[in-house]
């Protein structure tokens, strides 16, 4: 049964890489286009590629990434078939290596359930050249388990729909999997191909195998209602409070790897009257019947011994290795449960840290608002007063001072006749005589003396509040560093997880190899059973038979006067003669 369906974002929801629209832009698109041609086609591992695309994008705008966004164009179909998977009540993800600058508004639009996308660091309204995200460093398929551990639901119920080497670990993963308008090294792993860009096609597929499903469940529902019922015996005493039976291929994070654990036990203990002996066991431990379904368990070419006491011995040996399995797991299980929880509450601090440095940044941010409009208003001051210097003729004043200055060091550095020299001096004198003409206004001087007061406390404000700012950006960056680290340290938690989990499943694959065999001994040491009574049976056959013959001729001898004995008058009433 299908319950989510996971979309790829470039080419496949949207016609084309988001990333070369957004290399267009500062025109890079060419060298974006050549990296990416390596990423799609497995030339060049998706970290290396995404990390060297966006250190191109240095510099550009977020603001002309936002309106890129609003004009970026869908795949042919993709409304339609988002709506109509939508409708018939499919969850929907996209999983891309692209940016939520540009997926966000899709998701928006399409109402996607779930988005999985990286981000483009940005500073003051520009791209760094950094990038940060799930899909980074991890594998689709390592998102796409994680998506549904967290809604309960199996690979086998998702379909995966890409089209570039980066999405082969999602497509592997997912129950069918579909190439879109794809790269040869995904065609070939897929399950569907799918030619032409239109996306309504896969929704052909989805419903088609869906209709096989449906078809399906019937025969699956009869095979399991014709599977055995059977009552088995099992001792209490060895059965502890986390005997559980699951199903291994629904297991979600809570879950142990201890699929038929107590049907194991019951294996094992099953028989546990003392064979050797025929007589019942001493141990009084408390017995109980449980109604259960035997599970299926994986055949073995196992051949026990032909001899009881062998058989015996093999049952005893086979009980010691499955417990022993069992701790095994069980440790494995423990870890696995403690990387878990180290995981989550790593997860929890990352977006608790995220959430902080998203607070500071926004912050910063309001604060260099005012920074700029206080550096407006001082702006707008020192034009005034300018203004008001160049109306008043001091402007004129300080060129005819510079024009002095510029005489004299003619006069004290340069060797004059005197005609040369007396020329200087008076046309020296006559700017003076010019400077002492210019009177500026009163009113004017207060009014510019205000103004250039009002300048330095404009100016003093932007200096203020440029150090706040810098203080909330300081924050910011040291927040998004310790991010980094708790990521990091999530991953390793993840895959120690994923490991401890795969390392449980693998040892319960061994748990149950050992229970097969033990139910093809506890069969054997039934089989003999079943003859020992057949035996006891023919004995007390043969018993009864001589005993009536012998009846039979004591009855002869009496009706010919013979006395009879108390024992033999009993045999005669035993078998009703007489």
């Amino acid at each position: 049964m299908i319950k989510l369906v996971v979309f790829d974002l470039d080419n496949v929801i949207i016609d084309g890489e988001a990333i070369d629209e957004i290399g267009k832009l500062v025109n890079v698109q060419d060298k974006i286009a050549q990296i990416t041609e390596k990423a799609m086609n497995g030339d060049l591992d998706f970290e290396t590629s995404i990390k060297e695309r966006a250190e191109l994008l240095t510099g550009v705008s977020v603001e002309d990434i936002k309106k890129l966004a609003e004009n970026i164009k869908l795949m042919k179909g993709t409304k339609e078939t988002i709506k109509s998977l939508k409708d018939e009540e499919y969850l929907i993800a996209i999983i891309s290596g692209s940016f939520d600058l540009i997926a966000n508004p899709i998701k928006e639009e399409l109402n996607i359930d779930f988005l999985f996308t990286n981000t483009l660091i940005e500073d003051d309204g520009k791209l760094t050249g950094e990038v940060t995200g799930p899909l980074v460093q991890d594998s689709k398929a390592d998102v796409l388990r994680k998506l549904i551990e967290e809604n309960d639901i199996l690979l086998n119920e998702c379909v995966a729909i890409g089209d570039g080497a980066n999405d082969i670990s999602m497509l592997e993963a997912s129950g069918l999997s579909i190439a879109f308008n794809a790269k040869p090294s995904v065609k070939e792993i897929a399950d569907v191909v799918i030619e032409d860009k239109d996306l309504t096609e896969v929704l052909e597929v989805i419903r088609t195998r869906k209709s096989n499903n449906d078809k399906q469940k019937e025969n699956i529902k009869e095979t399991l209602e014709d599977e055995s019922i059977e009552y088995v015996s099992v001792n209490v005493s060895k059965l502890s409070d986390d005997d559980v039976s699951v199903n291994v291929s629904k297991l979600s994070d809570d879950d142990d790897v201890s699929d038929e654990k107590s049907t194991g036990e019951k294996l094992v203990n099953e028989n546990n009257k003392d064979v050797k002996s025929g007589k019942k066991s001493e141990r009084k431990n408390k017995q109980f019947k449980r109604k259960t379904r035997r599970k299926k368990l994986p055949e073995t070419d196992f051949i026990p011994a032909n001899d009881f006491l062998e058989v015996l011995k093999q049952k005893n040996e086979h009980e010691c290795v499955i417990l022993e399995i069992a701790d095994v797991r069980d440790e494995y299980n423990k870890i696995s449960k403690g990387q878990k929880s180290l995981r989550d509450k790593l997860n929890n601090d990352l977006k608790e840290n995220i959430k902080l440095a998203v607070e500071f940044r926004d912050k910063r941010n309001k604060i260099n608002e005012e920074v700029e409009k206080y550096k407006h208003f001082r702006n707008k001051v020192n034009n005034e007063i300018k203004k008001l210097e160049f109306s008043s003729g001091k402007k004129d004043m300080i060129d005819l001072e510079k024009e002095i200055e510029k005489i004299d060091k003619i006069i004290e550095t340069n060797v004059l006749d005197i005609k040369k020299e007396n020329q200087l001096v008076k046309k020296a004198n006559d700017l003076r005589k010019q400077i002492n003409e210019f009177r500026e206004d009163e009113k004017i001087k207060i009014l510019a003396d205000k103004l250039r007061k009002e300048s330095e406390e404009h100016h003093s404000k932007v200096v203020e509040l440029s150090e706040e700012a810098q203080e909330f950006h300081d924050k910011m960056v040291e927040y998004f560093k310790k991010t980094n680290e708790i990521r990091s340290n999530a991953d390793e938690a993840h895959k120690l997880f994923i490991k401890s989990r795969n390392d449980a499943s693998a040892k319960h694959e061994d748990y149950k190899m050992v229970l097969s065999e033990i139910h093809i001994i506890n069969s054997k040491l039934n089989s003999f059973r079943g003859k020992r009574k057949n035996m006891d049976r023919e004995s007390t056959i043969k018993q009864d038979r001589e005993e009536k013959e012998k009846a039979e001729t004591i009855f002869e001898r009496f009706k010919k006067g013979k006395k009879l004995s108390t024992d033999e008058l009993l045999l005669l009433q035993k078998h009703n003669i007489g």
